[in-house]
Formats: C-alpha cells, sequence, structure tokens
C-alpha cells in the first residue's frame, strides 16, 4: 500500500473569498472606497492653488512632515502611497478577473438584445484604462518631473501646475482624465455600495453628485490657469 507523499492542502479563506466572484467585487469595492477618499482629499489640496503659491507650496511641504514628530520626514506620505499603491493594484486586478471570468461566461454573442446599460456602465473597463494611463502620465509630470513641459521645482507645485496647464496638450490629457474619473465614480460608487450591503442607503443621485463635485473640483485647476484666474 503507497504512502501519500503529501497531504492536499486546503485553501485559507481567504483564497476562497479572492477565488469567488463576491469576493473581487468586494476586494474591487473596498479599493475604490479607498482611492475615492485619496481623491477627496486630492480634490482639496489642489483647490489651494487659488489662495497663492504660499498656501500650495506649504501643503506640499506639510504632506512631508505630516506624522512628526513621531514619523520620519516623509514616511507619512510614503505610507499613504505605498496604500493607494495596494489599492489600484487590487482594483485592477480584480477588475481584469471579472471581466475574464464574464467574457467565458459568455463565449457567444446574445440572440436577443441585452437592455441598454447607462454610457457609465459600458465605459467602466475603457475608463479604467484611460485612468491607469493618467497616472502614469500624472506622477512623470508632477510627482518626477520627468516629462514637465518646463522647468520642475521640487516642492514649488504652484508653478509646477501652472507650467503643465499652460501647454494644450497638459490641458486635453487632464480634462479628459477627469471627464473619465467622472463616469466611472458614478457607476463605480453605486456599484460598491451595493456589494457593501448599503444599496438600499445610497441613492443613484447621491452617486452622480459625488462625481459632478469631484470632476468640477479637479477641472476647476487648469480652467482657472487657461482663463488666467490663476497665474
Amino acid at each position: 500500500m503507497a504512502l501519500a507523499t503529501k497531504t492536499d492542502r486546503r485553501p485559507s479563506a481567504p483564497e476562497l473569498l479572492w477565488k469567488s466572484t463576491l469576493g473581487k467585487k468586494t476586494v474591487m469595492a473596498v479599493s475604490g472606497v479607498i482611492m475615492l477618499l485619496y481623491l477627496v482629499a486630492h480634490m482639496v489640496g489642489n483647490l489651494k492653488i487659488f489662495f497663492g503659491p504660499d498656501e500650495m507650496n506649504h501643503y506640499a511641504h506639510w504632506l512631508r512632515t505630516m506624522g512628526e514628530p513621531v514619523l520620519h520626514y516623509e514616511w507619512g506620505l510614503w505610507l499613504v502611497r505605498v496604500v493607494l499603491l495596494a489599492a489600484v493594484i487590487a482594483h485592477a486586478t480584480a477588475a481584469y478577473q471579472l471581466s475574464r471570468r464574464d467574457i467565458k461566461a459568455r463565449p457567444s454573442k446574445y440572440v436577443h438584445a441585452k437592455p441598454k446599460a447607462s454610457y457609465a456602465t459600458r465605459t467602466m473597463r475603457w475608463g479604467g484604462i484611460i485612468l491607469g494611463l493618467f497616472i502614469v502620465w500624472h506622477i512623470l509630470d508632477l510627482t518626477t518631473g520627468t516629462v514637465h513641459p518646463a522647468g520642475y521645482e521640487h516642492l514649488h507645485p504652484y508653478q509646477n501646475v501652472i507650467d503643465t496647464f499652460s501647454t494644450w496638450y497638459g490641458n486635453a490629457i487632464y480634462i479628459v482624465a477627469m471627464v473619465a474619473l467622472g463616469f466611472h465614480i458614478q457607476h463605480g460608487f453605486w456599484a460598491a455600495a451595493h456589494t457593501l450591503g448599503y444599496g438600499g442607503r445610497v441613492p443613484k443621485g447621491l452617486s452622480i453628485g459625488l462625481a459632478v463635485v469631484l470632476t468640477a473640483g479637479f477641472v476647476a485647476v487648469p480652467i482657472g490657469v487657461m482663463t488666467g484666474v490663476v497665474s
């Protein structure tokens, strides 16, 4: 009688959760909420540009000193970046795998026409790709200065933002991405609420309002530069 050389390992609870459709949707919902909270804070920080260079540049310095003296210089900022990066990777991975799973479940075209989904729902995948590419561009432009149109100045975001939005392509890239972000939030926030069990408490109008406020808040910055309000 042959002895078994190894025992079958039972998947852990986190593994079982991740493999399930509900688990992946939950990961998308939680990571989406994390990114949404960051976006709200980021928008508020961006709007400081309307209060002048001292206010904006001081905010950039504060981001690197938050948490002191408990945390060292920039530790708090890097902690935020790591959490945000993990949320983006988890969100994108779950979205891709759910998309592949949906395609495999429906290998052939529907015989009957499917009900029309909203524009936001139909563009979630493309919107995600646009936002992913924009994140790379945004980091190279205003974080590292690699593709910055003028002389990049560390800890001088006021002038860096003006430089970026003084070019037609800087405005075009940013505004297109923010419109895509608005559609993404409109559907994503409502879907996340349902996944997490709050669907009945979150009216669809709230997700639309949130998307409009965030889009308008972000787009206000390039418009402010283009119209000379910020100079």
